[in-house]
């Protein structure tokens, strides 16, 4: 008795993949950009309640945008320090770099957003993180503030770069 060989049979498509891949920007829905490019608006102008409910109702804390920008991120850059507590408590990488290598922490720090740099500092944000690191941007930018707080978080272990690079700001 022989046995026919059998070909693999190919999975249905889950929607929002190609197959077993993740879709690209380009072969995304319009409407599913417009609603991406929404949640990033609400973290960008702090709107918090309204992201609130989108992250309640299953919408991915890490959500990046096309230049790697999170949610968190952008909350952090503009200063809106309860959207970045309500993403910090519903999971949001404190540690995530943009696509230029650059951390939530060192782009409130090169802002100067007090309340949200120690939120993420809390968060256990690590200030060494990225290129250029919230350490060096409090470095170059003669925030010691920065690095006080940094020290008292790290139990003394956190130490300024002394080879700190100049700072780009995050895609606004």
């Amino acid at each position: 008795m022989t046995s026919a060989a059998r070909e693999p049979q190919a999975s249905p498509s889950r929607p929002g993949t190609a197959g077993d891949r993740p879709l690209t920007v380009n072969e995304l829905p319009q409407e599913t950009l417009d609603f991406a490019s929404k949640m990033f608006d609400l973290a960008r102008n702090g709107e918090t309640e309204q992201l609130e409910a989108y992250l309640d109702a299953g919408l991915p804390a890490n959500l990046t945008n096309h230049t790697g920008a999170t949610l968190l991120m952008l909350a952090a850059y503009h200063g809106h320090a309860a959207t970045v507590a309500a993403l910090v408590k519903r999971g949001a990488d404190v540690n995530a770099l943009n696509d230029k290598g650059q951390s939530p922490l060192a782009g409130a720090v090169f802002k100067g957003e007090e309340e949200v740099v120690k939120i993420l500092v809390e968060a256990r944000a690590d200030p060494n993180a990225g290129q250029p690191s919230a350490m060096q941007a409090a470095t170059v930018f003669n925030k010691p503030q920065y690095l006080e707080l940094f020290q008292q978080q790290s139990g003394g272990r956190a130490a300024p770069d002394q080879n700190a690079h100049s700072l780009q700001t995050v895609n606004s």
